[in-house]
């Protein structure tokens, strides 16, 4: 899978309707670097489970930061503006997977905050393949 780098760090979806004919959700990996982060932003339409494989991160739910270490698992409710930022000395990489699906893929994603690569494209996770 091709990485999405649009909103920060490197993120791989790698289970969707586009990639395996999912109708219920999508899933894949993100790996960020110390001092990376994911921009705020929101789901309108989906919970988004996040499960930390390595790393020191912290999840920003509508500003109130949340501590994360490995084993650890987060959900964030739908509409939740969230931030993630790896506060640790070595890479961090987490699982994630969001549910139910948006009507369609472009209504998925909400940005509160300027992307870190603004003309970058994002995932393609809709559509059955």
């Amino acid at each position: 899978m091709a990485a999405n780098t649009k909103r920060g760090g490197d993120i791989r979806v790698t289970l969707s309707p586009k990639t395996v004919g999912c109708t219920s959700g999508f899933g894949g990996v993100l790996r960020l670097l110390p001092g990376e982060y994911v921009t705020e932003h929101t789901h309108p339409y989906s919970e988004e489970f996040l499960h930390i494989i390595r790393g020191r991160l912290e999840m920003s739910l509508d500003g109130e930061p949340v501590s994360l270490a490995p084993g650890d698992s987060l959900l964030v409710p739908i509409g939740m503006r969230h931030r993630l930022l790896n506060v640790g000395t070595e890479p961090a990489e987490a699982v994630f997977h969001l549910s139910p699906l948006a009507p369609r893929p472009e209504l998925g994603h909400v940005d509160t905050e300027v992307p870190v690569h603004l003309d970058a494209s994002s995932p393609e996770v809709g559509g059955v393949r």
